[in-house]
């Protein structure tokens, strides 16, 4: 738009170039073979206008045509010189600020994203991106010259040209912003690109509106390019914003960056000794130095202090296919000594943007160490353009069975746009989803951990179960009830780190849901506007049902168990509150063993409750009893090394039997329910239970059984473990002595 005007005379003092070439730049360059960077500013009035010649490409977009048959070199040039000439015919005789015709403006945002590879939709639709708005030229007007997906990505444009960002990035103001891309990357592409060019040219407007106009871009528009893996944009515009909000820190950088370039390139023979190992090894390479921008060099120096020469850039190895990234890898950690902990491959689990690369670090012989990135040509290309390099997202093949559905397929991973339009609907208070977005934009670290099928999912760092229960399966996480981490039990609340394997436990009960809980330990938006509005529905339920009737004069409908333990049957019994505490010993022994003890009685031990056909041991203890425990029983150890000798003690004929079991479980309703259910399925008799109080989501219940036969003990065990929510079940192991 007009509101951010050149300058002709280039860019202010508060608005520098960045010391380094832009990423834009570097990419371009790779392709244009040092063809030097157009100054859109500078084209004469004649190539403005067109070339008089019928069919031939109008001199002003005769570079916007190069950049993009660079990419596309079967491409219609036709659609944008068409394009060009109503844009420039409805610009005609409107000046930016600095007194250049306004077309200078669509004109150099569409280089820019011909540059970036953008196809010629997208093209078509930058050139014509502020006709509509600016001009007499209708959509109707565009839909019939262009087609409907011209029109589409003009109209989209639009509504995001007139969002009035304020003094600063207002909740609903990006909820309209977000609602205007109807869900098409490519509206964000433009907006972006329209961003970068008002930025580069941001210098004739009053400092305090730079700085307003940088601020936004900071906080939304930026994060917004790092989403949709855009790099080359989003570097460009760091700088930019850096010079206006930072300028004491930029101007302190660009002398650093300075002051190194003076000692030569300390990175230069490095990479020729690269070239030369790959060459020896038969791998074909490009290796680059890759200069870091102003904004990078900055975060380095924060973090490591000091900079030597080599931190100041990296190289960057191009290669033709993913196995050849590997082999380069082999090559390198066996002729350099590798940092092993500066290792990270993004091939194998690829960035949430798309982003792919190996990155590693070797030392040399002088102790400096260069950070190096290996990559495909194509991996390249996506790592600078993101999305914008995937051409028409929307006509891809493997796209054609939801276009059947009427339904566009969101290219971002893991779906990032589209979620994001489902949180502002689901958010209806503009101030939360604002809160959950800024805190999402604002991760910059991502881990990736590995599902129980073999997945994986890309997490922001300091995730805990909760994220990755609902970023794997959605609403239905609401009954997830634990998970195991490295194949160990933990509580939702764990936090997981880069390349944990998890397994999320969900309880089979519709009614399970979460608890308030839940919402101190979801770091993604994601789980945190899910939980919430599960919780505000549940607290609306609540609020509408009726009344119940006091408990003393009810029957089961004042029912006031605690939805951890489900309904207490008949015989069963719930631990006070208090410190958990050991489960009781069984009650009343079973005779089912005989001693070599004269006129002894036998008692089956409360601690490890033997049954047939443990191998058992006794001891004797007042009152003419001997005491039965199994051979590995603690307690047996201790009677021994006390110098009491055990008494034999051998299994009767009878098979029945009475064992004590717990069963640890994550809390859910109706789990008594089902394990005692489970327990009655088995044939056996509840002597007794208890369900001590639940902790961290956690519930034990002790269970004295009664078996008609003791084979059936394992059988049993198993079916109390297959009760959802259970994750163990073992005989009773406490303390108690002989």
């Amino acid at each position: 738009m007009s509101a951010e005007a050149t300058n002709p005379n280039g860019v202010s003092p508060e608005v520098r170039p960045p010391a380094q070439p832009a990423a834009l730049q570097r990419t371009a360059q790779s392709r244009r073979r040092g063809r030097p960077r157009i100054d859109l500013r500078r084209l004469g009035r004649a190539a403005l206008l067109g070339s008089a010649a019928r069919g031939r490409t109008p001199d002003a977009i005769a570079h916007v045509a190069e950049a993009h048959r660079a990419h596309h070199p079967d491409a219609d040039l036709t659609i944008l010189s068409r394009a060009y000439v109503l844009a420039e015919s409805s610009h005609r005789g409107q000046m930016r600020k600095s007194g250049e015709p306004y077309i200078t403006h669509p004109l150099a945002v569409t280089l820019i994203l011909a540059e970036l590879g953008a196809e010629t939709t997208t093209l078509t639709a930058s050139l014509l991106h502020d006709t509509v708005e600016d001009t007499d030229v209708t959509l109707d007007q565009v839909r019939e010259q262009f087609g409907d997906e011209v029109c589409f990505l003009v109209d989209g444009v639009t509504k995001l040209e007139k969002v009035d960002y304020g003094a600063a990035a207002e909740p609903e103001t990006f909820r309209k912003m977000l609602v205007a891309t109807g869900n098409d990357v490519r509206v964000m592409s433009i907006k972006l690109a329209d961003r970068l060019h008002n930025m580069r040219t941001l210098g004739v407007m009053r400092p305090e509106k730079q700085v307003r106009i940088a601020k936004v871009t900071h906080d939304v528009l930026i994060p917004l390019a790092e989403r949709l893996g855009v790099q080359a944009l989003k570097t460009e515009l760091e700088d930019l914003v850096f010079a206006i909000l930072q300028p004491e820190a930029n101007a302190a950088t660009r002398a650093l960056i300075e002051a190194n370039a003076a000692h030569g390139d300390p990175l230069a023979p490095i990479a020729d000794s690269v070239r030369g190992v790959l060459k020896e090894a038969g791998i074909t390479a490009e290796v680059v130095v890759r200069p870091r921008h102003s904004v990078s060099v900055h975060r380095v120096s924060d973090k490591r202090g000091e900079l030597r020469g080599t931190d100041f850039g990296r190289l960057l190895v191009l290669v033709g296919e993913d196995a050849d990234c590997y082999a380069v890898l082999g090559e390198l950690h066996t002729c350099f000594t590798p940092v092993i902990s500066e290792f990270k491959d993004f091939i194998a689990s690829p960035k949430f943007n798309l982003y792919q690369s190996l990155h590693t670090a070797v030392a040399g012989g002088d102790g400096a160490v260069a950070e190096i990135l290996i990559r495909t040509h194509q991996m390249h290309k996506v790592a600078e353009a993101g999305v914008v390099a995937l051409g028409n997202p929307y006509a891809q093949p493997d796209t054609a069975e939801a276009a059947q559905d009427g339904e566009r397929v969101d290219p971002t991973r893991p779906g990032w746009l589209s979620r994001l339009l489902e949180w502002q609907e689901a958010t209806p208070d503009p101030d939360a989803f604002w809160s959950s977005l800024r805190a999402d934009l604002a991760q910059d670290r991502e881990i990736t951990v590995f599902r129980s099928d073999g997945g994986t999912l890309g997490l922001p760092a300091g995730a805990s179960c909760v994220d990755a229960a609902y970023a794997q399966y959605g609403e239905a996480a609401h009954a997830c009830i634990g998970a195991r981490v490295n194949g160990r039990l933990a509580t939702l609340s764990t936090v997981l780190r880069d390349g944990d394997s998890v397994q999320l436990l969900l309880a089979q009960d519709a009614a399970s849901g979460p608890s308030p809980d839940w919402l101190d330990h979801a770091r993604t938006p994601a789980a945190r506007i899910a939980i919430a509005g599960w919780l505000a529905d549940a607290d609306t339920t609540h609020d509408a049902a009726p009344p119940k009737a006091d408990s003393a004069d009810s029957g089961p409908s004042g029912d006031t168990t605690p939805p951890e333990s489900g309904p207490v049957l008949p015989g069963a019994q719930t631990a006070p509150e208090g410190p958990a505490r050991q489960p009781a010993a069984a009650v009343a022994a079973v005779e089912n063993a005989v001693t070599d003890l004269p006129d002894a009685s036998v008692r089956m031990a409360g601690c490890c409750t033997p049954v047939p056909p443990d191998r058992v041991l006794g001891f004797a203890v007042r009152g003419g009893v001997v005491t039965v425990h199994r051979e590995g029983c603690a307690a047996v150890a201790r009677m021994r090394a006390l110098g009491r000798e055990p008494v034999g003690v051998r299994w009767q004929d009878t098979a029945d039997c009475r064992v004590t079991l717990i069963a640890e479980s994550f809390g859910r309703p109706h789990l008594l329910a089902d394990l005692t259910e489970a327990i009655a399925t088995a044939g056996a008799e509840v002597v007794s239970a208890t369900v001590e109080p639940p902790s961290e989501q956690r519930v034990r219940h002790t269970y004295t059984l009664q078996l008609p036969d003791a084979t059936g003990l394992p059988a049993l065990m198993r079916a109390m473990r297959e009760v959802a929510g259970v994750y163990d079940v073992s005989r009773t192991q406490n303390t108690a002595t002989a």
